[in-house]
């Protein structure tokens, strides 16, 4: 009969702890659709000119995105994947970090609704923090962000319109 060691246990529960990470790694099309937005871009809201880019970091895990506005220092929004959803923290120049959310997603969208589920340094819901986005994704070298910030229960949309940096 053969004798079971703990070596052996722990291999096998090594195992078996990454098979639901890589059994989930690139079967969330929300988070596929997000990171086809990696490179350069240009766009324009109302105020004017903004600039985003947006990275793989964490080995692929995360998305960074770094927004740059006329005038204003930058904000970084980091997307990750969260079961059949994409979570989404936006560490905003206010100096709080709202968290967003999208629905359940079982198809690559053409577009994703994210909805306050909470934040960081924030004294109540109340605090004035950005509670909503939409991203739009309109063909491979276009796509639109509404940002709707809250506070109290006021909200006031931006709508940022981007195009792809064509390389030099």
């Amino acid at each position: 009969m053969k004798r079971i060691t703990r070596g052996s246990l722990l291999l096998a529960g090594l195992v078996l702890c990454a098979l639901p990470a890589a059994a989930l790694a690139g079967e969330n099309p929300g988070f596929e659709k997000m990171k086809s937005l990696v490179g350069e871009w240009e766009g324009l809201t109302e105020e004017g000119e903004v600039s985003i880019s947006y990275r793989l970091v964490s080995d692929g895990t995360a998305l960074m995105e770094t927004l740059v506005h006329a005038g204003e220092s930058e904000m970084v929004t980091i997307y990750t994947a969260d079961g059949d959803r994409v979570a989404l923290t936006h560490y905003c120049n206010e100096n709080n970090q709202p968290r967003m959310q999208s629905g359940p997603i079982s198809a690559s969208p053409e577009e994703l609704a994210y909805s306050f589920v909470g934040g960081t340094n924030m004294a109540s819901p109340a605090t004035p923090h950005m509670h909503n986005l939409v991203v739009s994704f309109e063909g491979g070298d276009e796509f639109t962000q509404r940002w709707t910030w809250r506070d109290q229960e006021k909200e006031v949309t931006t709508t940022f319109h981007f195009k792809r940096k064509k390389s030099s």
